[in-house]
């Protein structure tokens, strides 16, 4: 069992480290992220779980963008997300409104919404994704940490 000590230090130095910018840190079997602000300042990821992207999904109330490649995309996917390659994601994100929806053919996310979701496999990709879209301004867009693998597994069930 891990002490209350070492828990506080881990947990310290993950979201104090500037240098980790949105990437996947694991200490002692922990895992955490941290993305940063445009001000150079980390803070938690803004994560949504199964549960709550199924219920964005049901509710027609989530833009959710898969960031895999488009074979991935193509093998499987969530339904009503659209496929926008973590390469091409921030020439995309900074499209004007009009060449964004003829490109994909949906409604071009705003900064100010609160219903954009990145997704990837398994997490790693939407971090990345998270942390271009939180620098370019879209402040309250969040990623589905899990991914699609998770995804598959509770549709399984």
């Amino acid at each position: 069992m891990i002490s209350y000590q070492v828990l506080r230090c881990v947990c310290s130095f993950a979201v104090t480290k500037p240098a980790f910018q949105g990437r996947v840190i694991s200490a002692c079997g922990l895992k955490t992220s941290s993305v940063n602000h445009s001000d150079g300042q980390p803070y938690p990821a803004s994560v949504v779980n199964y549960e709550q992207l199924k219920a964005m999904l049901a509710n027609h109330s989530v833009q959710l963008f898969d960031v895999r490649n488009p074979d991935e995309f193509q093998a499987g996917r969530i339904p009503d997300s659209i496929n926008i390659p973590l390469g091409q994601l921030e020439e995309s994100l900074k499209l004007p409104q009009k060449p964004f929806e003829l490109q994909f053919k949906v409604k071009a996310p705003l900064k100010e919404d609160d219903n954009i979701v990145f997704h990837c496999r398994s997490g790693n990709r939407s971090l990345s994704a998270l942390a271009i879209a939180h620098r370019l301004g879209f402040i309250k867009a969040r990623h589905y940490a899990g991914g699609y693998i998770d995804w598959e597994a509770h549709e399984k069930k």
